[in-house]
């Protein structure tokens, strides 16, 4: 088996943002890892994606629960986003986050 050795994670909403610890190109399917929590992803779908060793990466998809109870994300989109500051993107959606936790309380203002 050939495997990328690659590195961390973060959830966000729908999307998760991340770095690979592990990628199988027979099976697709990619671990990624952040602290102590870790995730695998199906990457089937998105096999015009290549995978870098360091690089972060976006995915959407469905999180499915199998039975012997792993999650195991069926991506749907993924792509490269090397470059992107993430601490900004943060700071913009916990902003998002309070904007939208005061309208649903509030929905006439």
């Amino acid at each position: 088996m050939w495997h990328l050795q690659l590195v961390a994670l973060r959830h966000i909403g729908s999307m998760m943002w991340m770095e690979l610890q592990e990628y199988s190109v027979e099976t697709a399917i990619a671990t990624i890892i952040d602290g102590s929590d870790s995730l695998k992803i199906n990457s089937q779908h998105l096999r015009e994606l290549s995978f870098r060793v360091g690089s972060i990466y976006q995915f959407i998809g469905e999180l499915l629960i199998q039975p012997d109870n792993e999650a195991v994300l069926q991506a749907r989109v993924g792509r490269n986003v090397d470059g992107i500051d993430l601490n900004l993107y943060y700071q913009s959606l916990q902003l998002l986050r309070q904007f939208q936790a005061h309208h649903l309380k509030n929905p006439a203002t």
